[in-house]
């Protein structure tokens, strides 16, 4: 898998932070914030390329990788309630340390940067078949996400492992949304879900991904 981005650099007093972000606009994304659990809404390029980052994230420790979403608009159809609650995403590796507190003046800091491709071996994109499900569950698996919630975005905090195993999620949204909604006029809902019972979330709410193929803008 190709992927574009842009590369960017910030300082903060004597350290230095690495920004990632996808090179053209997520403009079918949104992230919604719903107090219990936390919904994305996508399309089919969106679905890709978010889970390229996805994947991106477990090769890229000392990186922090932005998904800017939350001025996009909502699907065209019918939502759950409060959709004005709309986040941007941060992916990050739990040994780079980040303080959320830090992310505004990071972001504001953020120039134009270096557009670069990158591409990502089938190896790096998750598959379920190499899984162990049954290991999540040990009381030892710290291979978990955590989540923290500053200035409108959500920062996803996890291994290396968690998000090269979790990237297929949004894969297969992208690769099977498209054809199962039109065939299914009662029920258009093709979706994934990063659930609490997998095993994956430590501090960190259930986030609903579902295929979207109609949007305001």
């Amino acid at each position: 898998m190709k992927l574009p981005i842009t590369i960017h650099h910030a300082r903060l007093g004597a350290t230095e932070f690495k920004v990632i972000r996808p090179a053209g606009p997520l403009l079918h994304a949104v992230l919604i914030d719903h107090d219990r659990h936390l919904d994305a809404y996508l399309d089919q390029d969106a679905a890709r390329r978010v889970g390229g980052l996805w994947a991106l994230a477990a090769t890229s420790p000392r990186a922090l990788i932005h998904l800017p979403m939350r001025g996009n608009q909502p699907p065209s159809r019918e939502l759950p309630e409060d959709t004005t609650r709309r986040l941007d995403l941060v992916l990050l590796h739990h040994s780079l340390q980040f303080s959320p507190a830090r992310w505004k003046d990071v972001r504001s800091r953020l120039g134009p940067g270096r557009p670069r491709t990158v591409t990502l071996p089938d190896s790096e994109l998750g598959s379920d078949a190499a899984v162990d499900h049954e290991a999540r569950h040990y009381q030892e698996n710290r291979d978990l996400f955590h989540q923290h919630l500053h200035a409108e975005t959500l920062f996803m905090t996890g291994s290396a492992k968690v998000f090269r195993e979790t990237a297929r999620h949004f894969l297969d949204v992208a690769r099977n949304g498209p054809g199962y909604v039109p065939v299914h006029p009662g029920c258009p809902h093709f979706c994934a879900e990063l659930h609490s019972n997998a095993g994956i979330l430590g501090d960190a709410r259930e986030i609903h991904i579902e295929y979207c193929d109609e949007w305001l803008s």
